[in-house]
């Protein structure tokens, strides 16, 4: 095995980007702040809310489907604009699949 191999190797570039993330980490640390914590900073925080009794946690379940199809298609295309030109089954059963998605999601 050459050096080559071994210096490009997974567990070796895992070690140097641990080892290289680390020292920054250490000396980027000298420019954090260091200041005392107000009294406020331990509170619980809901997305910009600090009054949690009153939370307000607004309700999706409609907009999933939506969010749920674009992603179907959004991989579908992705996939069939990246498939090889041998490989014509894929593209089909892909195409296939997000088809009966988007109609069993709307079938509601």
């Amino acid at each position: 095995m050459n050096m080559e191999a071994i210096l490009f190797s997974p567990p070796a570039l895992f070690v140097f980007f641990f080892v290289l993330l680390s020292l920054s980490s250490r000396w980027l640390s000298h420019y954090a702040n260091k200041s005392p914590l107000d009294e406020r900073a331990l509170d619980a925080y809901a997305c910009g809310q600090r009054d949690i009794e009153n939370y307000v946690n607004p309700d999706y379940s409609q907009f999933f489907q939506y969010a749920f199809v674009f992603t179907v298609v959004h991989v579908l295309i992705l996939v069939v604009a990246t498939a090889p030109a041998e490989a014509t089954l894929l593209p089909i059963v892909y195409i296939v699949t997000g088809m009966l998605t988007i109609l069993m999601v709307f079938q509601r």
